[in-house]
């Protein structure tokens, strides 16, 4: 079973400064949770329960990424998904919910073009890091342009450097990798767990109080106002994220 996550679902129209997650399920529940998770993880998502709402939704919202039954009304999510794949081209990350004794539907999936499979029952924090995972692979950070700038501080990756208002600010190693990690999946959180994995290259369990520590150093660095942060903003019971 699961249960309910903190926080409420936010506008479902796509916002400029989130990545939208379109959900497909004919059970309203589940449709409900992985939504509110994935709004407090900071999505915006949206919400169908057919293949043919699916389809129109694909089509007129252009969702980042799709979260995709197999089994639904209508249409079912493999026709969903070669009508993504093979009609209209469509390269948005899939990731397929499969029941345990889907496997010949699940291996169809992954032929015809899904990005990754999730088996129910499941854990939304599972789904929610598998999004994240697939995000990243499918959007890599382009950091040829040069540096990144936000509302007065910038990140240049190549020197290193990090300024805030034009003035350069001293910050360790680890904290430059940290805020460059964050600040290169703007909109996204990432619990203390997977910033361990993926800047400390630290599998889990780890001590994950190290991130909490430099996430207070780098506020008191680049933040206006420590105590209320504009830029790595606490998301709560999941972690941290940036916010461009």
């Amino acid at each position: 079973r699961m249960s309910s996550a903190p926080g409420t679902i936010a506008a479902m129209a796509k916002r400029a400064d989130r990545r939208t997650v379109l959900v497909v399920d004919d059970e309203p529940t589940i449709s409900e949770v992985v939504s509110r998770y994935l709004e407090h993880a900071g999505y915006a998502a949206q919400t169908a329960a057919d293949g043919l709402e699916a389809i129109r939704l694909v089509d007129a919202a252009r969702p980042d990424l799709v979260v995709l039954d197999l089994m639904l009304p209508q249409v079912d999510g493999l026709r969903v998904l070669r009508y993504m794949r093979e009609t209209k081209g469509d390269g948005t990350p899939v990731i397929l919910l499969t029941a345990k004794g889907e496997q010949e539907d699940k291996l169809a999936g992954l032929r015809s073009g899904a990005d990754d499979y999730v088996v129910k029952p499941f854990s939304p924090r599972e789904l929610v890091a598998r999004v994240d995972a697939v995000l990243r692979r499918a959007h890599p950070p382009d950091r040829e342009a040069g540096a990144l700038r936000f509302d007065g501080l910038e990140i240049d990756a190549r020197a290193r450097r990090v300024a805030r208002d034009g003035a350069e600010v001293a910050v360790s190693q680890r904290e430059f990798d940290l805020l460059d990690f964050l600040a290169t999946h703007p909109g996204q959180a990432f619990s203390r767990d997977q910033l361990m994995e993926e800047v400390w290259e630290s599998p889990a369990p780890a001590d994950t109080s190290t991130v909490t520590v430099h996430v207070r150093r780098l506020r008191a660095k680049i933040e206006p106002d420590p105590e209320r942060p504009r830029f790595i903003q606490t998301v709560w019971g999941v972690g941290y994220r940036f916010q461009p």
